[in-house]
């Protein structure tokens, strides 16, 4: 009878799952950060970057993001220029 080419090696699977799973979080904690990063230079809250893990809420803020006046630029125009020599 031949040996069953079936049964699965757990042991040797495992660190495979578990190392997919680190980098798969550090992924994902790295993705916050720089989301958050762009938003917070833009002006806007910075929470605003976890929405970017929402499926159709992302494609709705990207284009906030994209098309919209950033809020820091409407603080710039509307700072007074005192520029007399």
């Amino acid at each position: 009878m031949l040996p069953s080419t079936n049964t699965l090696n757990g042991g040797a699977l495992a660190p495979i799952i578990i190392g997919s799973l680190i980098f798969s979080v550090v992924a994902i904690i790295f993705s916050a950060v720089v989301y958050w990063r762009i938003f917070s230079k833009a002006g806007y809250s910075g929470a605003m970057g976890l929405l970017m893990f929402i499926p159709i809420a992302n494609i709705v803020v990207l284009c906030i993001l994209a098309f919209g006046e950033w809020p820091i630029y409407r603080e710039l125009n509307s700072a007074p220029t005192d520029m007399t020599l």
